[in-house]
């Protein structure tokens, strides 16, 4: 059957071949040889927990059988740990599988649903996918913009929007009372997804109380950062009961595996690896912003694991730049909208990762100077 006979539906005829994010894997295999130091992706340098490794182990055996559909002692010990009831909790592959279902109950074909331009590009993808129609608010001063955010929900009439705290791809972050005033504004008739991917990172009083009574917020988090996870894909949004029962209707009620169900629970029994994780990413962003420095570049404030660097020129610039690290084994990303762009993306690493991506950077100014 030929491309032309296949009976694509018109809304996938219309959407772009392309996807969020190139894999390193792939670039990996265009370059022809591993990078040296690999810190795009954001993904953990400190690997998982010892006890969630052991868990995995144990559990391999019976990787023949599915997983529990409902995954109920993960949710159960989720419940006890935030403080709210089980059936406020859904555990899926990653906060990307949970937001597409997300968007799939509350954006219908031609709905508008608001972001940011440049924040995280998944969000988006499913938007598409699902039809509906994206609209994009700019950030200010390198964060997201709470009060844009509420004016292009009433002006457009949204049924759904989306923001991150702290925020990819630039780090930035607000504390509890911004973003409680936030979710306190959300209009009737719309829900905000909260997106806190990487909120075992921030200070304390960056996340506001938990409150699953409210039918007008997701609180998205996952195990994919603090708990070195992102293989597993596994993640879980708490919110209106409601609301979990709209995503069980359409989730794919197997797609969390066994390993991955054993794996974080044995994490969250383990907090004290997940804080000495985060004691580690603190002491490498802090070797980041002093990289940036000592090369006269400015490092924003980041509360994440991973630092935004700005390049002090244009996005065409900040491109050739990751361009030569990636000549030079170094993995990094950028975000993909200006002014953003200006900006390359650092996952903190490990301390050799940042020696490598220190003296490799050096070189690079060097050779566009």
């Amino acid at each position: 059957m030929s491309q032309k006979t296949i009976p694509f539906t018109p809304l996938v005829d219309s959407l772009p071949a392309a996807i969020p994010f190139i894999g390193p894997e792939t670039l990996e295999r265009q370059r022809g040889k591993p990078f040296d130091a690999r810190i795009g992706a954001n993904e953990s340098a400190f690997g998982m927990s010892p006890k969630a490794i052991a868990a995995v182990i144990e559990e391999a055996p019976r990787s023949a059988w599915y997983g529990d559909s409902l995954s109920w002692p993960l949710r159960a010990a989720l419940a006890d740990h935030h403080g709210v009831d089980p059936d406020e909790i859904l555990i899926g592959a990653g906060i990307d599988a949970l937001l597409g279902n997300v968007v799939r109950i509350l954006a219908g074909p031609g709905a508008a649903v608001v972001t940011s331009a440049g924040a995280y590009p998944t969000f988006n993808y499913h938007v598409t996918g699902f039809g509906a129609a994206l609209k994009t608010i700019p950030y200010r001063d390198d964060a997201e913009d709470p009060d844009a955010l509420i004016a292009e929900i009433k002006e457009t009439g949204a049924p759904l929007a989306y923001f991150a705290n702290p925020d990819n791809p630039m780090g930035t972050w607000y504390d509890a009372g911004t973003i409680q005033r936030l979710i306190d504004r959300i209009p009737d008739g719309c829900v905000l997804v909260l997106d806190e991917a990487y909120i075992d990172f921030a200070p304390d009083g960056t996340a506001p109380a938990l409150d699953p009574a409210n039918p007008k917020v997701l609180r998205m988090r996952t195990f994919s950062k603090a708990h070195g996870m992102a293989g597993l894909r596994i993640g879980y949004t708490i919110a209106h009961k409601d609301l979990i029962t709209g995503l069980n209707k359409v989730r794919n009620h197997f797609e969390n595996n066994r390993l991955a169900q054993v794996a974080a629970l044995a994490s969250l029994q383990d907090l004290s690896f997940v804080q000495s994780v985060c004691q580690e990413v603190a002491r490498g962003r802090d070797e980041i912003y002093a990289i940036a420095k000592g090369l006269g570049l400015t490092a924003l404030p980041s509360a994440t694991n991973f630092v935004a660097i700005d390049m002090g020129r244009d996005g065409d610039y900040a491109r050739t730049v990751l361009k030569e690290l990636d000549a030079r084994g170094v993995f990094v990303r950028m975000p993909g909208v200006a002014p953003l762009d200006r900006c390359i993306r650092v996952t903190v690493g490990t301390q050799q990762d940042r020696k490598i991506f220190g003296e490799r950077l050096t070189e690079v100014l060097a050779s566009l100077a």
